[in-house]
């Protein structure tokens, strides 16, 4: 089997490459710091780029990019530290509106016009995707949403909720009516908030269970994608340090302990770019293995990232989790990435059920 790059797909990667290289450490801390925790004019700069656009068939107005295609912009993403959500507030929500039918708010999300935010996470709900406390009467929604990521962000919210004893996804404006936001920080800095709404008016999309579970099952592909870009960048950075750092007259680099640990973390993150583009290579269209190699791909790769991490912090000492050095900022967004829609333990369940579905 050929794994070489095409030109399109070396192309999109060195664009990603290109526009993320003039973040560095500061920069993103300024991006960060800003009161909505992002800039919507570099916003604007990316949609151009085409990267939301990628999400998006040919027919819904995008670029037709495949799994592999965007799996490829999520890690160089990752490895450039860039603190763009691309996947939480372009990906995700343009996938659902395309699912859903919902051709206007897709076009301005693939311009990068709109920002859309995905509410789906309820309190003591873990990382289940039913929607139960926010109900829907007809079109118009109640109740409240928690870990909606660049709540302050976003124009538009989609929102699933109960009808009738079914999860149904609706779009609310974020400047409607019974609209309410409360945002707080997440680890890596960015921005969530919790969302309530009181009789917010609200517009249904056709996304039905299932396709809800395999935008989900694509979502933590993506996510997998971005943490091996990240685990690449902590590594390439510790390498760099231990090169230079010296003790006792020498560079501590030179130490065999440490050495074999950073061979260590090498063939872990070879192992995950493996388990990542095995999994990305799934056909689409099988929607049960591919909730099966998603869940498993962020699993493996969510456990070793994490390790990664762990062992750059260890050998750059106390330092290394500040927000002075980019490996602190990498380690923090490996630790939400690693979370989103579903833990280690969720993910390894999950994985375990929709193997037996398959040899059913």
């Amino acid at each position: 089997m050929n794994f070489d790059l095409s030109e399109e797909q070396e192309l999109f990667r060195s664009s990603v490459e290109r526009f993320a290289a003039p973040i560095d450490v500061e920069a993103r801390r300024k991006l960060r710091l800003s009161p909505i925790g992002y800039d919507r004019e570099r916003w604007t700069q990316l949609a151009e780029l085409g990267l939301i656009a990628l999400a998006a068939s040919e027919e819904a107005g995008g670029m037709g990019g495949s799994t592999v295609d965007l799996a490829l912009v999520a890690e160089a993403i990752g490895k450039a530290n860039s603190p763009d959500p691309w996947l939480e507030n372009g990906v995700i929500p343009a996938l659902l509106l395309e699912r859903g039918g919902a051709d206007g708010a897709l076009e301005k999300v693939l311009g990068g016009d709109q920002i859309a935010g995905f509410a789906w996470a309820e309190r003591a709900q873990r990382y289940s995707l039913t929607a139960k406390t926010m109900k829907a009467e007809g079109t118009t929604l109640s109740g409240e949403k928690t870990f909606v990521m660049g709540a302050l962000l976003a124009d538009l919210f989609v929102v699933t909720a109960d009808l009738e004893g079914e999860t149904a996804c609706f779009l609310v404006p974020g400047d409607a009516d019974g609209v309410d936001v409360r945002a707080y920080r997440l680890a890596d800095g960015s921005i969530a908030g919790e969302l309530r709404l009181t009789r917010a008016a609200g517009t249904q999309i056709d996304v039905t269970a299932s396709a809800l579970d395999a935008i989900v099952a694509e979502a933590r592909l993506y996510a997998a994608a971005e943490m091996v870009g990240l685990g690449q960048r902590l590594l390439d950075d510790t390498l760099a340090y231990i090169k230079e750092r010296e003790q006792f007259g020498v560079a501590i680099g030179s130490f065999q302990a440490l050495q074999h640990r950073m061979v260590e973390a090498y063939a872990r993150i070879e192992q995950c770019r493996s388990m990542l583009y095995r999994a990305a290579l799934t056909d689409r269209a099988d929607t049960q293995t591919l909730i099966r190699a998603a869940a498993g791909a962020k699993a493996f790769i969510g456990e070793n990232v994490d390790a990664i991490a762990r062992e750059a912090v260890q050998m750059h000492g106390g330092m290394g989790i500040t927000d002075e050095l980019a490996i602190g900022h990498a380690m923090k967004r490996v630790m939400v990435l690693a979370r989103l829609f579903g833990d280690t333990d969720t993910l390894l369940a999950e994985y375990g059920l929709a193997e037996n579905a398959i040899a059913a």
